[in-house]
């Protein structure tokens, strides 16, 4: 009998060197990214990939680590974990709710065994491959459901999701109150969570990259436009400077300076057409300009009401510099910091949440030295982009481009320490690590 072909030389084959346990990470990693229409369903998939990744690596002892990942890139998980939770943990000392806040550093211990599981699902090139592009087909799903419900004013995908939930539970997924309410693009996740714009954002490298790569510039184009038209109807301003990040980054290489300059314009032209014809789109353009007149007032509604929050933020700053008022506090330390409690905010009654921008969320909630970690976390993720192959950048590219405009400090952002966009985070950081610093790199 002939020997089987061996693989290239002086490197085992992909299949030799996974340990059959963590073949379904790609698909845990899947099933977690496709359920986030329905969060505690994607909360409960995170927690048992937790639980059986530190199980396996228990019963293994850690032994044979390098077969799931390179040195490298359980370092710098572990690194980029350990810079998003200790702020955590050492705001929560002297928190405004002590018990509350070391709770939370407790409970998002949780990630850092997802985050190996989820950097190992893109360790090598079969695993990258099935994962980058089952992200990308999930988003180009809800876009296309998205643009359904642009057409014909329902989301087939949600409708299907709210049916299943009556039938459960006897409620639908939204009050009637929200569904009245609704003045944008909601798509899969639904009415009463609005936040479709800035994860499909995130999400659209994926989308462009894959489409770039499988169908050239033509279906670049295709995915920009779709993607793109999804964003802006889905009414978030944040999540339209997030996307203009990614065309930008993920066209030049492809297109060039000067066919970009035309996308661009083209999407000018398109901002102008939907100021036009879709009054919601109409109010945030407007709300937008208010930005230009020389009023604080103005300047205000431009922001929906972040001026106020962001003055607090400062407060917050100031009377705890050092560790902050604790992540996940911003509301309970907001009364207190309110430059204006007599008037009514723009989003209604009660405090503010979080402070709605990365760098004053930092700040307020885990102080300098939490600033300090993060921005030592985002040198050490740049210094490995750096120092690597140039086939390990392109095999993370995606990832990469995602995680940067998502972190993008000169934006407003969603609650980074928040269980959602706190493990959407996390989830691109370990995609980035896992496969900049891939065992194969090819």
């Amino acid at each position: 009998m002939s020997n089987p072909p061996s693989a290239e030389p002086g490197r085992e084959p992909l299949s030799a060197t996974v340990p059959v346990g963590w073949r379904w990470a790609p698909t845990w990693v899947l099933c977690f990214v496709a359920l986030w229409p329905a969060p505690g369903y994607a909360e409960a998939v995170m927690v048992l990939g937790a639980l059986a990744a530190i199980v396996r690596l228990l019963l293994a002892r850690f032994r044979g680590g390098t077969q799931l990942l390179s040195g490298p890139a359980w370092a710098l998980t572990s690194v980029l974990f350990a810079v998003y939770w200790l702020p955590e943990l050492v705001s929560s000392i002297d928190a405004v709710d002590h018990g509350r806040a070391f709770k939370e550093s407790l409970v998002d211990l949780r990630y850092l065994p997802f985050l190996w599981l989820v950097a190992a699902a893109v360790a090598n090139a079969r695993g990258r491959h099935a994962t980058f592009t089952g992200i990308a087909v999930i988003a180009a799903v809800w876009t296309i459901d998205a643009l359904l419900q642009a057409a014909f004013g329902t989301s087939p995908l949600f409708w299907g999701i709210d049916q299943v939930k009556q039938l459960i539970s006897g409620h639908g997924m939204c009050s009637a109150q929200e569904i009245a309410l609704l003045d944008r693009l909601s798509g899969v996740l639904g009415p009463c969570n609005l936040k479709l714009g800035v994860i499909m954002a995130s999400l659209s490298p994926f989308v462009l990259f894959a489409s770039g790569k499988r169908f050239g510039i033509a279906g670049w184009l295709v995915a920009a436009v779709a993607v793109g038209t999804v964003v802006l109807l889905a009414g978030a301003r944040a999540a339209w400077l997030t996307f203009a990040l990614v065309l930008l980054f993920s066209g030049w290489r492809l297109l060039g300076w000067k066919r970009l300059l035309a996308v661009f314009a083209a999407g000018a032209l398109a901002l102008v057409v939907l100021n036009f014809v879709s009054p919601q789109f109409h109010l945030r353009i407007q709300r937008t300009g208010a930005v230009l007149a020389n009023s604080e007032d103005s300047v205000d509604i431009a922001l929906s009401g972040r001026a106020q929050i962001w003055g607090a933020a400062v407060c917050m700053v100031r009377e705890h510099p050092f560790n902050g008022v604790g992540a996940r506090n911003f509301r309970d330390a907001y009364p207190a910091c309110n430059p204006a409690p007599d008037v009514m905010p723009a989003w209604g009654e009660g405090p503010a949440h979080h402070a709605h921008q990365i760098v004053l969320e930092i700040l307020s909630e885990t102080g300098a030295i939490g600033l300090l970690l993060w921005l030592a976390g985002a040198a050490l993720a740049w210094r490995a982009w750096r120092y690597s192959s140039p086939r390990a950048k392109e095999n993370a590219r995606p990832a990469m481009l995602a995680l940067a405009a998502t972190v993008f400090p000169l934006n407003t952002h969603l609650a980074f320490y928040s269980t959602f966009w706190g493990g959407l985070t996390l989830l691109l950081a370990a995609l980035y690590s896992g496969s900049l610093l891939a065992r194969d790199d090819g």
